[in-house]
Formats: structure tokens, sequence, C-alpha cells
């Protein structure tokens, strides 16, 4: 059985606040003995009010006026109180009086999740992580001004049609500086972000529908780059006078043949070396990007690279030269400029280098390399990890071989 609820809405004059003959004007809000007052930001001649009708006196031009607004005011309140019972939402004199001024959870705009999810989130992700989704809030604000003209809007006003015109403004992104249209991917990823704002919305009870409930994500399959056996042998010969080109291949080669990524490799120090279960050197260390911990045996051509910058390793406790990851990459074009390799070599490339050329085509199974790569779930390894075609070619050899007793070239 229901509690009974009292509630009552009055409106009072607080004649100590009177000045030229006029006070202000409030409105009290009573629950259950609770009370509280709101002004309503206007005063009226104090002689023409009449404190037991809660009304002014008389057919005046203010006093028709100032009577309209207090009827209203009254509905709204009532209304205000009525949507809070309906939502089960826990009642008292201020619950009504913000959701009347528009300032409770209900009326939370888009600035106000943007500015929470910044506010609590700078400690949990990760520094690259938050400039993405600071792009995308660029790009809503963009989408607000252009479209909307506005500068914000409440959560509650954005449903499905909300999210496809923000898709069509992305896919047809002009901008006037260098900031080129997002690919289909690059869209998806914006959208991504935007639905886990309002998934954070949802929990925090700002909204009660999810916009993106009839809107699906759909990513394109992109192929990896990597180097084929040929490619990862010329840079591994690469002969060079400039340290910077020196230093630059042999830390990439050292990711190439640890698939460790550029923030990972930066960060490694003599405590990342530790003996592993078979007496042999391993790397111990963390993803930076998701904080799973990664082992991985150190093979030969790694452990060369490690000997080698030794003599660094004392002086900065840092086991390899690795430079800023703007210049590494930098330093890998002009490499394969030099080595008349035509893909477009960053230092990412060698992570997927170690994933199919190192790995996968040398017999590895999948499930070994996605421990490697530190990968929670082996679809992602997937994606990372192609079999090259010469494996496949080689185990499509073996199968002839098996089935129609025909030699292997």
């Amino acid at each position: 059985m229901n509690n009974p609820v009292t509630f009552g809405i009055t409106f009072i004059l607080k004649t100590s606040k009177t000045k030229n003959g006029t006070a202000p004007l409030y409105a009290r809000i009573t629950l259950n003995g609770d009370r509280i007052e709101l002004s309503l930001q206007r005063r009226i001649t104090r002689d023409l009010w009449d404190e037991q009708k809660n009304r002014l006196i008389g057919s005046s031009a203010e006093s028709i006026q100032v009577n309209r607004s207090i009827d209203r005011t009254y509905n709204q309140i009532y209304e205000s109180f009525r949507q809070l019972q309906d939502e089960n939402k826990i009642l008292s004199a201020q619950a009504i009086k913000a959701r009347y001024l528009g300032i409770d959870d209900v009326s939370k705009k888009i600035s106000d999740i943007l500015n929470y999810h910044k506010a609590n989130m700078g400690t949990v992700l990760k520094p690259g992580t938050l400039k993405n989704y600071v792009t995308t809030e660029k790009y809503l604000y963009e989408f607000l001004k252009s479209k909307l003209k506005t500068d914000d809007i409440y959560l509650k006003q954005i449903n499905y049609s909300f999210i496809v015109d923000f898709e069509h403004f992305l896919r047809t992104y002009k901008s006037k500086t260098h900031r080129p249209t997002p690919s289909n991917n690059g869209v998806m990823k914006h959208l991504e972000r935007l639905k886990k704002l309002f998934n954070l919305a949802q929990r925090l009870e700002w909204i009660q529908k999810d916009p993106f409930a009839k809107f699906k994500l759909k990513f394109t399959k992109v192929e990896r780059e990597f180097l084929d056996e040929l490619e990862l042998e010329r840079i591994i010969n690469l002969e060079t006078n400039r340290a910077t080109l020196a230093k630059t291949r042999d830390v990439f080669i050292f990711s190439c043949f640890t698939g460790l990524c550029y923030i990972d490799v930066k960060h490694l120090t003599k405590a990342n070396i530790v003996r592993g279960i078979d007496g042999n050197q391993w790397i111990h260390t963390a993803r930076e990007k998701t904080a799973t911990p990664v082992k991985i045996p150190i093979l030969p051509k790694a452990k060369e690279i490690l000997i080698k910058y030794k003599e660094q390793e004392r002086i900065t406790d840092l086991l390899l030269p690795v430079y800023s990851n703007q210049k590494i990459n930098q330093y890998l074009k002009e490499i394969a400029k030099i080595l008349n390799i035509r893909k477009k070599l960053t230092f990412h490339i060698a992570r997927h280098t170690f994933a199919t050329t190192v790995t996968l085509s040398n017999g590895v199974p999948l499930e070994t390399v996605s421990k490697l790569l530190g990968h929670t779930k082996l679809s992602t390894t997937q994606i990372y990890a192609r079999v090259v075609e010469r494996k496949v070619s080689d185990d499509m050899e073996i199968l002839k071989k098996r089935l129609f007793n025909i030699e292997v070239k």
C-alpha cells in the first residue's frame, strides 16, 4: 500500500523586501511537511496582493498578467510533481523544484555528459583514447552549430534521427582546415564513442531510452599491412651511416620479433627482462593500452638488438633508444624510400609483421599468437594476424601430398 503524500503549492509575497511599494513574489512547494521556496523573478504591487486567495485583486493590466503567470506556474510545478511520481523517483520538495527549473537529471544536456565523462574518466582511460573523445566532441559541437543552429541539446531530445543526421554530417564533412573527411571506420569510431557516452548516461539514469537501440555500427574490414620475409630481411640488412635511421631500424626490427607496440617498447627497462619457464630470457610487461599482462620469449634477433644497446641501458635504464612516435614514423618513411618498399611503413606495421610473417606463417598457433600479442579475445588476433598466402600455399601442398600422393615442390 502506498504511503499518503501531502503536497501543496502556495504563493507568497516577501513583504520584508518591500521597495517603492513593490515586493518579490515567491512560490512555496510543500511535500510531507518539507517545504522550499522558489523566486518567480518578479516584483508586484504590495497593496494589490490578496494573501488569502494568493492572487492580485482587481482587473488592472498588472493583476491580469500576474494572475495568469501564477496559474501557469502552479500547473508547471504540479506537472513536475506528477512526472516524478510516474517515474517512481524519490519525492522531495527540492526534487520538484529542480524538475520545474529544468536542472534535474531529466534535463541534462549533451554538454553535461561530455563534461562528466572528461572529469570522471581522465584517470581511467589512456591519453590517446581521451584525445579521440575530444575529437568526437569537436565534431558534435560543429554538428549542433551548423545543422541544428544551437550550442547544446537536451539528452532526452536525442533520438535515432539525430544519430543518422550526425552520421551523414561526418560522412560529408568538409573542414576549413587540414582535417580530412572521416573514412567509414572513422565515422563508426565517432558513433561508437557517442554510443558509449549514452550508455553512461543511461547508467546515471539521465536518460530512460537508448537512442542507439535501433542503430547498427557497420565497420569495414581492413586488410592490415605487414612486411613479407624479403621486405623484413631488407630492413634488417639496411646499411646506413645515419645514427637516427640505424636506431629506428633496430627498434623497429625489435618490435617485429616481439610484437610489442610503440609505447610498450619505449617503456621497456631491465626490470622487464626475466628468466622464463624454459630458463631463457623473456619479456614480462603489461600493455599500456589495456593493462593486459604479456610474457614474450626473446627471439635471437631481438636479443642481438638488446645486447647492441647494453651501454644505453646503463645510462638511462631504458633498454632501447626510442624516438618520439612522430619522428620514428618519419624515419621509417625514409627507410622505405631508400629500400624501395612501397608500403606505408609505420611503427605499428612491426606488430602486424610479428603476427603474420614471424609467427603465424611459421606455424605458431593462433591461440599462442593471441597470448603473445596480449589480446583478451581470439577474434582480435584474427583481425591483426592473418595467415599469409605463402603459408596457405605450403599447407595446401602438404594436403595434396597426403590426399593424392602428389610430390611437394
